[in-house]
This record gives structure tokens, C-alpha cells and sequence, in this order.
């Protein structure tokens, strides 16, 4: 059998263990190891085995994915949160419609500490939920923004899957972390917009909230936004200064959250072991993925399937936009049956070279394609995002909330065209960085 067929037959093996709910790492560590052993011996798929888990993990430059983790763990179990979402809301709530954006702004802000969708969805569900329910906003659209702000935490830096692409494609961290601030501004306006249209359409959504705050109480909880401003500038402002490295700036930012906490008395001892705990948790869970993400690449590499893929499309006589299109189709298709991380480590090592011989900008594909599995992660059958929001609204059915949040995905669809047609969005922030 030959290399290329033994590569086939190891995607399609690792889609099915997928499906089958094997989980991410284990999957990639087995087909990777057995895809090798194939083609090159079981001798050196053993020695590469067991040599690559320790040169992975020993890596200086995945240090910086578990410092992050930390930095947004403390201020999630701190309950800041809550204080965040009452500031935006004494701007916004009084307007009709207005807490369904404030939960937008929410999210935005907490992502720029958090890294995670998972983990701003969650605690932004908990948070925004109640207090819209309690106005009476019908969980068509309460559900919906609270699973759509959700997906700005896999764009607006800390990101971790970006970081996750860097890593494997060996694109500076720096300047992808920094990639997503213009397209996570974009995304919130247009999801802003999204919210006034829906609301025109059928005001009963969104009953209006009479209470106004005064411009002294609007002042007054600006202070619960501090601690998010003061980590957010210190960690992504000296990457962005070129003051810190990606890793300094997340130690410096997981150090600085946890001043803050203590500072403020937000957190105890409980929930500085919690945040400890769900740290180590996640960052094991990541690491498996990255080894056996490494092993599987390698896999890929020895039976020559990217490149063969590479050259088969270089020879396409198509346009490169049309390429484009076509692997943000297969992506956004994967997107709706495998979960967003899996997608990327599956895809990456194939397309990432196909991307950058069409003279596409790697840091910029980054971008696009984070945004392409947030929206995998809004669409059925999977729709992770949604399952985390079902997981609080326990009583809305799964079918009002894929409803709800069919307007958001097609302004992410307009988001992610718009970041194509003007690449400089993506490009203008790191290309101005002090390298």
C-alpha cells in the first residue's frame, strides 16, 4: 500500500474516532503512531512516540498556553464578572434591546481576558441570562446574544486556539494575538446591528427597560471594569509595544490577575483552588492534543499528503479566491460535525501550506479560520457554543436557541467576507508591531 493511500485511510479513520466521540488527543496519538509505523516501521513510530510527547511539552514557547489559562481563571472564579455585566448594563440597559447588547459588551471584554468560548460563554450565560429573564427578553434572543458574544472569546486575544494555530504553523504568536482585536470589533458591531434589526422586526423580543441610570451611577461602576483594562493593557499592550514576548506578557498578565483578585477581595481560598484546578485540567487536556496534534502532522508529513494536495491545486487553473472559498466551505461543512479544535488540528498541516503557496497571508488565514469554526460552533448538528447555553437554560428548548441564532451566524458570514475583501483589518495592527 502505498504512503499517500495509507494517509487517506488514516483522515478518514481519525474523522470516524472523532464522531465517535474518542477523545481529540488519543484519537490523533493513535492514528499518528499507526499511520507512521506503517510507513516507516514500527521501530521509529515507538522511538517517535516516546520522544515526542517530552520535546513538545519541554517547549519554552507552549509555556504561555497555561499562564493564559490561569490569568483568565482567576478573574472567572473571582466573580468579577458580574460586577462587568452590571457597568455595561447601567450604559446600555435602558434602551430597547439594550440588555441583549450589553451581554454583547460583556463578552467582548470578558473574552479579553478569558482565551476560551467555552469559558465565556458559560460564565456569561450565567450571568446575562437571569437578568434578561427577569425583563421578560424572550430566550429566543437572550440565548442567541449570550451563544453569539460567546465566540469573541476565540477571537479577541488572549485566544488560545490562535495560539494553538502559532504553534503549529510557526506563525509569531505576537502578531496573531494582535490579529484579532480589528475583527473582534467588527464582529461586535455587526452583532450590535444584528440586535437593532432583530428587534425592529419583532419588538416584542426585547421589552424595553425603563430604569435609566444616572450619569453619577454610569461613572460609578466604571470601576468594575478596571481590573479587565488594567490586564488587558499590561499583557496585550506590551506584546503589542514589543515591551513582552508573548509568554512574559502572559505570565506578567497572570500575575497581575492575581493581585487584582486579592486586591479587590474577590476571590478566597475555594475558588483560588478551583481556578488552580481548572488551569492544570485544561492545560493537560491541550498539551494531549498538541502531542498528538505533532505526532499526526508528522504522520501527515511521511506520507506526502499536503504535499501532493499542494501541488495538485497549484496546478488547478482557478482562481486563488475560488480556492479560498472552497476550503472555507469544507471547513465551515466540518465545522457543523467536529468540534472547533479537532478541525484544526485535522485540517491545518493540508491547508495552511495550500493558503500560503496561493500568496495568501498566514496570520491573516489565522484569523479567518477561527472565525469559520465559531461558526461551526453556532450551527447544527454540533453547535458547541449552543449545548454550553443549553447546559444554563436547561428549560429553553435546543431548537428555540438554533433559531434565535441564525441572524448572528450570517453576520459572522458577512464579518468573515468583509475580512477578506479588506485583508488590512486582519494586517494592519501587527504589521505596524515593533518586532
Amino acid at each position: 500500500m502505498s504512503p499517500e493511500m495509507i494517509g487517506i485511510l488514516g483522515i478518514i479513520l481519525l474523522i470516524v474516532l472523532f464522531l465517535l466521540k474518542i477523545p481529540v488527543g488519543i484519537s490523533l496519538l493513535l492514528v499518528g503512531m499507526i499511520g507512521t509505523g506503517l510507513i516507516r516501521g514500527w521501530d521509529i513510530a515507538i522511538l517517535q512516540s516516546g520522544r515526542t510527547p517530552f520535546d513538545t511539552a519541554s517547549s519554552y514557547t507552549l509555556s504561555v498556553i497555561p499562564l493564559f489559562i490561569l490569568m483568565g481563571m482567576f478573574l472567572s472564579y473571582s466573580g468579577i464578572g458580574s460586577n462587568l455585566y452590571k457597568a455595561v448594563d447601567s450604559w446600555m440597559g435602558h434602551l430597547r434591546g439594550g440588555l441583549a447588547m450589553a451581554t454583547i459588551g460583556t463578552a467582548a471584554i470578558f473574552s479579553s481576558i478569558s482565551g476560551s468560548l467555552n469559558a465565556t460563554t458559560v460564565t456569561v450565560s450565567k450571568i446575562a441570562l437571569p437578568e434578561m429573564d427577569k425583563y421578560k427578553y424572550k430566550p429566543q434572543l437572550s440565548t442567541a446574544c449570550v451563544a453569539a458574544g460567546g465566540t469573541l472569546g476565540a477571537l479577541i486575544p488572549p485566544s488560545v486556539i490562535l495560539v494553538l494555530y502559532g504553534i503549529m504553523t510557526r506563525e509569531p504568536i505576537g502578531q496573531l494575538l494582535i490579529a484579532g482585536i480589528f475583527p473582534g470589533i467588527v464582529q461586535i458591531i455587526l452583532f450590535l446591528i444584528t440586535i437593532l434589526l432583530i428587534i425592529k422586526g419583532n419588538p416584542t423580543l426585547a421589552p424595553q427597560k425603563f430604569e435609566k441610570a444616572s450619569l453619577r451611577e454610569k461613572l460609578v461602576t466604571l470601576k468594575n471594569i478596571w481590573p479587565f483594562l488594567v490586564v488587558f493593557l499590561t499583557s496585550i499592550g506590551g506584546i503589542y509595544l514589543g515591551v513582552f514576548t508573548p509568554t512574559e506578557a502572559a505570565g506578567v498578565g497572570a500575575f497581575i490577575a492575581l493581585v487584582v483578585t486579592l486586591l479587590t477581595r474577590t476571590i478566597d481560598l475555594k475558588r483560588l483552588k478551583q481556578s488552580f484546578h481548572e488551569s492544570v485540567r485544561l492545560t493537560a487536556y491541550l498539551f494531549i492534543i498538541i502531542i498528538g496534534a505533532t505526532i499526526f502532522s508528522q504522520f501527515l508529513t511521511v506520507s506526502r499528503i499536503p504535499v501532493k494536495i499542494t501541488s495538485f491545486v497549484g496546478n488547478l487553473d482557478l482562481n486563488e479566491y475560488v480556492i479560498l472559498t472552497l476550503i472555507l466551505l469544507a471547513l465551515f461543512i466540518l465545522g457543523c460535525f467536529v468540534e472547533g479544535l479537532s478541525i484544526l488540528v485535522l485540517t491545518l498541516p493540508i491547508i495552511y501550506p495550500i493558503v500560503t503557496e496561493l500568496g495568501f497571508n498566514g496570520v491573516w488565514f489565522g484569523v479567518i479560520m477561527v472565525m469559520i469554526i465559531n461558526i461551526g460552533s453556532l450551527t447544527p448538528p454540533l453547535g458547541i457554543s449552543v449545548y454550553d447555553v443549553k447546559g444554563v437554560a436547561k428549560d429553553v428548548p435546543i431548537q428555540t436557541i438554533f433559531r434565535g441564532i441564525t441572524p448572528f451566524v450570517i453576520a459572522m458570514i458577512a464579518c468573515v467576507a468583509v475580512l477578506v475583501i479588506f485583508p488590512q483589518i486582519v494586517t494592519f495592527l501587527p504589521d505596524l508591531m515593533k518586532k
